[in-house]
């Protein structure tokens, strides 16, 4: 498989600790373009990525949000002529082994976008994520019109033409509700994989990960967004 333009777009806020492990990772599984953004961190997360060999390195100077990190990348991307862009998560939660599943049926031109659903086969996912993820979906669909398995997954990949066409306005995980709004939208073509997710001590420790309070607040700016 030609990889040349295939993009990793790499959202990260203080994970100094395990970027480079991460990237290596994602470099291990034949992937060699990747655009990692540091999304204002208050540690090394920039200069670690800025040492990854052939990694793009952008940096935000303030903390706007993982969904502002994931645009910049996007944008980024389409500018470097990216066929298919891959949003993952920074916190090695993801395994770059399921990115060959995501791409392919877009390769084979069946889809715009395709999803990761950790909620597909949600074995070691503790239960209350699965929870709240369920609680996500009900209210994506319900504003939105349009019933995914794992509205929050941080794991998908798009076309260049859903690349081109999805327009989003939320910064932070509202986000990733929102793409699902352009999906429905745009009458975009996707689909929804299961993807492992490794949850570690580490992953599950980082405070700006999604939790029920974040959760409520995500629900509050899209309803917000919504009537405004």
């Amino acid at each position: 498989m030609n990889t040349e333009k295939i993009y990793i777009i790499i959202p990260a806020y203080n994970e100094e600790k395990v970027i480079a492990d991460v990237a290596k990772e994602i470099r291990d599984a034949g992937y060699e373009n990747l655009i990692i953004v540091d999304d204002g961190s208050s540690d090394g997360t920039f200069s670690k990525a800025k040492q990854i060999p052939g990694a793009t390195a952008l940096r935000h100077k303030i903390n706007r949000g993982k969904g502002a990190a994931a645009k910049t990348g996007i944008e980024a991307a389409k500018l470097l002529g990216a066929d298919i862009i891959i949003t993952m998560d920074a916190d090695g939660q993801h395994d770059p082994k399921d990115i060959a599943r995501l791409i392919s049926p877009i390769i084979k031109g069946n889809c715009d976008v395709v999803l990761g659903s950790r909620l597909m086969n949600p074995e070691g996912m503790p239960w209350y994520k699965i929870i709240h993820n369920k609680i996500g979906n009900a209210v994506t669909w319900y504003l939105y019109g349009l019933w995914v398995t794992d509205s929050q997954s941080g794991l998908r990949a798009y076309s260049r033409r859903a690349a081109e066409v999805i327009n989003t306005l939320g910064d932070r995980y509202e986000y990733d509700s929102e793409v699902i709004r352009e999906i429905y939208k745009y009458k975009l073509k996707y689909k929804e994989i299961p993807i492992q997710v490794r949850y570690t001590e580490y992953s599950m420790g980082k405070a700006q990960k999604q939790s029920l309070a974040n959760g409520i607040k995500t629900v509050w700016k899209m309803l917000w967004k919504l009537v405004h």
